[in-house]
């Protein structure tokens, strides 16, 4: 990221469009202040659509290991709390 006051981002422009456009933030300062930032339109994405399809199946696969402990149904969820009271 970098950040450059409103006169020096007049003065070089291009520049700073060069540097976002290779993926670099660029903020402008009024005054210590920031009041733009500019950001590539398009970004990679943090995780791809295959990583995101491969997490998803071994949760499924968890979710499909895990057995229910013993009552599944009101009536046995009674009854086991009962036995142990």
């Amino acid at each position: 990221m970098q950040s450059v006051g409103i006169y020096e981002a007049k003065s070089r422009f291009s520049a700073l469009i060069e540097l976002v456009e290779q993926g670099e933030e660029v903020r402008i300062t009024r005054h210590g202040k920031e009041v733009v930032r500019m950001l590539p339109v398009r970004r990679r994405p943090v995780i791809s659509d295959e990583q995101i399809a491969r997490e998803l199946g071994q949760m499924d696969a968890l979710h499909a290991s895990i057995q229910p402990a013993g009552a599944t149904t009101v009536d046995g969820l009674r009854r086991t709390g009962r036995s142990t009271a």
